[in-house]
């Protein structure tokens, strides 16, 4: 199958939004003369970058197959992106390329043991696996817990594995539930669009982005932003239905389980001697009296 349309279309749509973020203050150029459009012209980033307005308005339409890496670090650097969005430009240079043969349908493997012991062992840190299409592959007691209205939300049983972006964005507890609903909605797009310039190619994934830009308003406007995210950490406010407001501090770290699938463990906790910190030890006693429900097998 031939990804390459498509490809193009995700090149010249994130290009030229962020084309439009910048102003010629923003990059030391002249403001003179009238604007028609918002933001840079082609011709200024072209000059930034040391091209051709041909040459970059031809990238800028998706023609991106067999572009140099020090150019393409040339316009990255001309439209000021930062390390997540160079990532991603790099991503769509990588799937733009000819393959030599047809790419391998990518499978999800099982977390070993030893993770799971590793997650077991934080008892005070709500703590799970997660792979790039948001499902959770696998958690600990508090994870469960503290996750209940995901892990049981309609939105994500029928499918048989609890997944963060089909609860953001199709179920409407979710905006109780997260205190920063717009916020999430956000992160989980961009999280999903990077995830997309890595895998261009997995069909798991573009049936999940099919499904909530048919049925999610919110979604469909997320990820027309063409915002990426891939290093993920910072606060986050919920709203647990045992124990009330809960602000928490999160940090995701990358997992290498698998060379072929992107996997990050994401960690939970609170400050200490908070109120926070009463309620997550309250959650935490309360985790301990149910076990912790089995993560589905990767399909």
């Amino acid at each position: 199958m031939d990804d390459r349309p498509d490809n193009r279309d995700q090149i010249r749509d994130f290009l030229a939004i962020r084309r439009a973020k910048l102003t010629p203050e923003q990059v030391g150029l002249p403001t003179g003369g009238r604007r028609r459009v918002p933001g840079l012209r082609r011709e200024e980033v072209a000059l930034l970058a040391g091209v051709s307005t041909e040459w970059y308005t031809r990238l800028e339409k998706g023609h991106i197959s067999g572009v140099s890496q020090e150019v393409l670090d040339a316009v990255a650097q001309a439209l000021r992106l930062d390390q997540d969005e160079r990532t991603y430009l790099f991503d769509l240079a990588q799937a733009a390329r000819p393959a030599r043969r047809a790419p391998s349908r990518r499978k999800d493997v099982q977390v070993p043991p030893r993770v799971q012991w590793l997650l077991d062992s934080m008892t005070m840190s709500a703590a799970f696996v997660r792979n790039g299409r948001q499902d959770i592959v696998a958690h600990n007691a508090l994870a469960r817990a503290l996750l209940a209205p995901v892990f049981d939300s309609p939105a994500t049983t029928r499918h048989g594995r609890a997944n963060l972006a089909r609860y953001i964005f199709l179920d409407p507890g979710s905006q109780r539930f997260f205190a920063d609903w717009d916020t999430a909605t956000g992160i989980s797009a961009a999280l999903l669009r990077a995830e997309a310039g890595r895998e261009p190619h997995d069909r798991a994934l573009r049936d999940l982005v099919g499904e909530l830009s048919t049925l999610s308003t919110a979604f469909r406007g997320q990820w027309a932003a063409h915002d990426v995210r891939i290093r993920h950490a910072g606060g986050k406010r919920l709203w647990h239905p045992q124990v009330g407001d809960l602000e928490l501090t999160y940090q995701s770290l990358d997992l290498p389980i698998s060379s072929r699938t992107v996997y990050d463990l994401t960690i939970y906790t609170t400050e200490p001697g908070s109120t926070s910190e009463e309620r997550l030890k309250l959650l935490t006693s309360l985790a301990a009296t149910q076990p912790a429900h089995p993560t589905s097998q990767p399909r």
